[in-house]
């Protein structure tokens, strides 16, 4: 939403992040928590190297300029990790094995960790950008670019921030999700898919409705699965992105320009 540019390269990022956390827990020797932070700080760092390098030279370009860009990027990160890793797929085990049931209902205490860990992200996001400077830095950046560089706001070195708390948000949840699926080469395209459905649903650049957003592509997903079929799962979630476009074509929140 700050950069206005589809970062298909997000979902290798994300991918990254799982691999960083993998190579910290398998190599280096260290917990849960410290690997996801390591691969938190790694993450980041490329991201804003990624803004500096691919993004910004293509700032002035055709739109379709960064987007292939993005996509060149995505099989670039794919490529580097088969060859360093293999493609093999790995396995990140579960900090707190285990499952809890409650009321009938049972659910692993790492999907509990999932849960609890998104909404701590999501607050401490939404808390960062409405109540700190360089957070409101940022959102007048999104809302006019030329403003925000007319009134003396360093526009540089916010994109390189917005782009390494993206990074950083992209590795903690691959490292929230890896215990639950295995870790692959290829798990960052499937998730871009879910990413861009929700952006769309929600409005880009709008916190509140990346949460709406990714809360109805869930629910479509999971009661579409439960009373239709599990194999039209993903397709009845989408069929209700294309519904929620037909109706509001900005999406859910749409965000002032």
């Amino acid at each position: 939403g700050v950069m206005r540019v589809p970062n298909f390269a997000h979902g290798g990022l994300y991918m990254l992040g799982a691999y960083f956390a993998y190579a910290s827990l398998t190599g280096l020797g260290v917990g849960y928590i410290p690997a996801m932070l390591i691969a938190a700080v790694l993450v980041a760092i490329l991201a804003a190297l990624m803004e500096r390098f691919i993004f910004y030279p293509l700032r002035n370009a055709p739109h379709v300029h960064p987007m292939i860009a993005a996509i060149g990027v995505l099989f670039f990160f794919e490529a580097a990790v088969q060859l360093v890793w293999g493609p093999d797929f790995k396995q990140i085990p579960e900090p707190v094995p285990g499952i809890l049931s409650v009321g009938g209902i049972t659910i692993t205490w790492q999907r509990l960790i999932v849960i609890a860990a998104s909404v701590v992200a999501m607050l401490g996001l939404n808390y960062f950008l409405k109540r700190t400077l360089t957070g409101t830095t940022i959102e007048a950046l999104a809302q006019n670019r030329e403003g925000a560089r007319l009134v003396g706001i360093n526009t540089n070195r916010a994109g390189m921030v917005t782009f390494a708390i993206s990074g950083a948000l992209a590795a903690i949840a691959a490292c929230l999700i890896a215990p639950i699926n295995s870790v692959a080469p290829s798990m960052g395209e499937v998730m871009n898919l879910k990413v861009f459905a929700i952006i769309i649903l929600g409005g880009m650049g709008s916190v509140p409705g990346a949460i709406v957003g990714a809360f109805l592509l869930a629910f479509a997903e999971v009661f579409g699965g439960y009373y239709i079929s599990l194999n039209f799962a993903d397709v009845i979630g989408f069929a209700m992105l294309v519904l929620v476009l037909a109706v509001r074509p900005q999406g859910l929140f749409r965000r002032g320009t």
